[in-house]
């Protein structure tokens, strides 16, 4: 698990230079999108550290994505030999790699790549209101066991965590206006700052600031103190826009280069008879001015995002404290690229790619010169004289 959530989470990082700008989307929304997706990883160990890099399990794990009905994902490729398909503590699709060592020794460096082809599909909102929003009795007694409890990074049993959720929401028992008054508070009390580690909903609410899983994290914690079912969701973002974001984190230990894509993560909720909504509190173009927009326009209703992985149960912030102390005091370095492109439905790559783009037009530019010099010069010349 700690090596599932680490790329995805140093990324979101980046994400705050696209929170307040609306993706890009380059084809109709009644047609399926198809994408390809790469990421390259390099484990290195510096020659003049003095440990060994011993790989554990979550070294050679992969995420798998999603398949429903939003979306189509297959890995294509990869490295090394795909040796076992799991389903994590959260229901998540894991690989597990073969490797060819099971260590580095210093001066030794491990790379692997994986390649996955996307199908995007059309998705919608439901016609969601607030007067015809289940009630609180209504929510099936399984869902709250397994998504309404206090473990993981939650912290939803922490004292001010419920005083302020049963104050925000009174004695209201619509779960969607409940969602909607949350959404409002957040937005007004919690200030957009950017973390490396993730912050659990009382460091959130101590801080009066966070990222997008920092008060999606929150979010959840106050919804489910309230016994209404919720958990995390993290997904890549198309962004065409943004050729090359390259960062260091992690005490310069985790170096990323990010190409045409970005990561985000938001809140996903039940809320009858709709069922799973999710609520995005920090990548709404639309604005919060209308606490629904947080649900009708958020990334994740948007074509160009593909869903990644659910955290409902297992601890991500104490598993990304232990995978950065284990590369901080060992030495280790990770390099991370990632890229994600438009593809036809054929697998042919980008329709119209900056560097075709840039080759056409000065084709064309060149064409038009050297006609017009042509033509010019034709002009100029003087006309034959025909004989008497």
């Amino acid at each position: 698990m700690k090596r599932l959530v680490i790329i995805p989470l140093v990324l979101l990082t980046i994400f705050s230079l696209l929170s307040t700008r609306k993706a890009i989307i380059l084809a109709s929304e009644t047609e399926d999108i198809h994408y390809s997706m790469k990421t390259a990883i390099t484990y290195s160990n510096p020659a003049n550290g003095s440990k060994i890099w011993n790989f554990t399990e979550d070294d050679r794990t992969i995420g798998l994505f999603m398949n429903n009905s939003w979306q189509t994902v297959e890995l294509r490729n990869t490295t090394y030999t795909l040796n076992e398909i799991r389903t994590d503590e959260d229901g998540n699709k894991i690989g597990l790699l073969k490797l060819p060592k099971q260590q580095l020794i210093p001066g030794e460096n491990l790379s692997l790549t994986t390649e996955y082809q996307i199908v995007a599909k059309p998705r919608s909102i439901p016609d969601i209101s607030e007067s015809k929003s289940g009630l609180l009795d209504e929510i099936p007694s399984h869902l709250i066991q397994a998504h309404a409890s206090a473990e993981g990074p939650w912290a939803s049993n922490d004292p001010r965590i419920r005083n302020l959720a049963q104050e925000i929401a009174g004695n209201e028992t619509k779960i969607l206006k409940i969602v909607t008054e949350l959404i409002g508070w957040i937005n007004e009390n919690i200030d957009y700052e950017t973390h490396e580690i993730p912050l659990y909903a009382n460091q959130t609410l101590n801080a009066r600031s966070g990222d997008c899983d920092d008060q999606a994290i929150l979010l959840v914690a106050l919804l489910r103190t309230l016994g209404v079912p919720s958990y995390l969701q993290i997904g890549a973002i198309y962004l065409p826009e943004y050729t090359e974001l390259s960062r260091k984190h992690w005490d310069n230990h985790v170096q990323t280069v990010q190409r045409k894509m970005g990561w985000h993560s938001w809140a996903v909720a039940f809320v009858p008879p709709w069922g799973w909504l999710p609520v995005d509190l920090t990548f709404v173009p639309e604005g919060f001015e209308d606490p629904l927009n947080a649900i009708r326009y958020g990334a994740a209703a948007e074509q160009n995002t593909v869903q990644y992985m659910n955290i409902s149960k297992v601890d991500y912030i104490a598993d990304s404290l232990e995978a950065k102390s284990f590369l901080t005091e060992n030495g280790f370095l990770m390099h991370v690229e990632e890229e994600m492109i438009q593809v036809s439905q054929d697998g042919d790559s980008e329709l119209y790619p900056e560097v075709t783009v840039i080759l056409i037009a000065v084709i064309v530019v060149v064409v038009l010169l050297t006609v017009f010099l042509v033509v010019r010069r034709q002009w100029r010349q003087p006309k034959e004289q025909k004989p008497l």
